[in-house]
């Protein structure tokens, strides 16, 4: 190093785990975890997740820099290691290699600004060191890394720390709660959003309060999914309802949640609850006939374990489950994100429980993909979420409750819908 103020390795790490390549958390950590192992002080780190898939980041060092950038679909990633003074490089590069488990790779050290070819400068730079002394890097380096929930042509992305608090491979699904800059602590299952500590009663008070009120005497409910457990707490604010049974297809979402999100896994051990880590698709086709006066389906995306609870089969179940006058309320899609399966999902409720028993409420979460949300309804009996007269009711329940979303007047305004979603809904 004493003919160059820099050494430059160039490298390409191939037939690396495309899992690690695209996940921003471990890169981001391993990334980090290279510097210091090799000595580096690290200043701050900033990494964010493409889509569709794909990482890009830096870690910014006293000595230099470190940077990436990956290609999943082809186990591949490009790593620049930059370091002057008496960091030694490879030390990262080894360090890397056995993270990312690279089958091959090639390497190129460069000596950069040699020495010999460049002049000194003489100048005062005293009142530069007392300026910058000013701006001394704490004792926590400064993360700034971007966690992206999205499908092929659009994304949402959140800042969060870095820090992974729970992080665990189901028989399901990833089960991860991370720390957002915005929205606090949030569960996220396969790289999709699911809640998050600060917007998390949008979702919850309108999955469960318009389709109670509505029915007005709902004394047994069913909750499939849920398993972050904020519907359940909505739905047993409720003093009229004497049992709700609920059933989640994976304990780990629950194990988490009540570890790190306990606001929102508050009612786990209420007395009114039943609840069953257990398929809710076998154990819909298997329930009593005319049994439920509410049925709550609070699944995630149309992938992986919720896949079955867009299926024809599922809501048939579910209409022969409920007793006459019974209500419906599923996690239905965005009109603006999904539009497939918002749509199909409409016309099979359609179908089922006939084209004005279908309705669809609309609402807002900051954290989903296009904010714009829905919840869709099928409706056994004449009752309509639109035509509710306990206003009076309503206005004291979210007083007493002290609600942050749902209203008697957000109740019948979410049914109202644009004109794009009304040609959604076209059969």
């Amino acid at each position: 190093m004493s003919h160059a103020l820099g050494n430059h390795i160039l490298v390409e790490f191939m037939g690396c785990d495309p899992n690690i390549m695209n996940d921003v958390t471990s890169i981001e950590r391993d990334m980090v975890g290279a510097a210091q192992k090799a000595g580096a002080t690290v200043i701050n780190s900033t990494f964010h997740h493409f889509s569709p898939y794909g990482v890009s980041g830096v870690v910014v060092i006293q000595e230099s820099h470190l940077a990436i950038h990956t290609w999943p679909e082809y186990g591949y990633a490009a790593v620049d290691l930059f370091t002057c003074g008496e960091m030694n490089a490879w030390i990262s590069f080894d360090f890397l290699k056995e993270c990312f488990g690279a089958k091959n790779y090639s390497a190129l050290e460069m000596k950069r600004g040699s020495v010999n070819l460049l002049t000194r400068n003489d100048f005062d730079i005293s009142t530069m060191r007392t300026k910058a002394s000013e701006h001394i890097n704490p004792d926590m380096y400064t993360r700034n890394v971007w966690f992206t929930d999205k499908d092929e042509n659009q994304a949402l992305s959140l800042r969060y720390t870095g820090d992974v608090f729970y992080d665990v491979q189901s028989p399901f699904q990833r089960v991860r709660i991370l720390e957002s800059q915005k929205y606090g602590k949030m569960l996220t299952l396969d790289d999709m959003v699911m809640t998050t500590e600060k917007d998390e009663f949008h979702y919850h008070e309108m999955i469960s309060h318009p389709s109670l009120f509505t029915h007005g005497n709902a004394k047994n409910v069913l909750v499939i999914g849920g398993g972050d457990g904020g519907t359940v707490r909505e739905v047993l604010r409720h003093p009229g309802v004497e049992k709700v049974t609920m059933v989640e297809i994976d304990g780990e979402v629950i194990k988490a949640c009540k570890e790190y999100l306990p606001t929102i896994a508050a009612s786990f051990d209420h007395p009114k609850l039943d609840l069953r880590v257990d398929d809710g698709i076998a154990y819909i086709a298997n329930a009593n006939k005319d049994f439920y006066d509410v049925i709550i389906v609070d699944g995630s995306d149309p992938v992986g374990p919720a896949e079955g609870l867009f299926s024809v089969s599922f809501y048939t179940n579910c209409y022969n489950a409920l007793k006459d006058g019974g209500i419906l309320v599923a996690q239905g899609e965005s009109p603006k994100f999904n539009e497939k399966a918002f749509s199909e999902l409409n016309h099979t409720l359609q179908e089922i429980f006939g084209k004005e028993n279908a309705p669809v409420s609309l609402f807002f979460v900051p954290t989903y993909p296009t904010g714009m949300w829905s919840f869709q309804y099928g409706l056994k009996g004449s009752k309509h979420p639109k035509s509710i007269t306990n206003i009076d009711q309503i206005n004291s329940f979210v007083e007493e409750n002290k609600l942050r979303y749902y209203n008697a007047e957000i109740h019948i305004g979410s049914f109202a819908t644009p004109n794009f979603v009304k040609d959604l809904l076209k059969k």
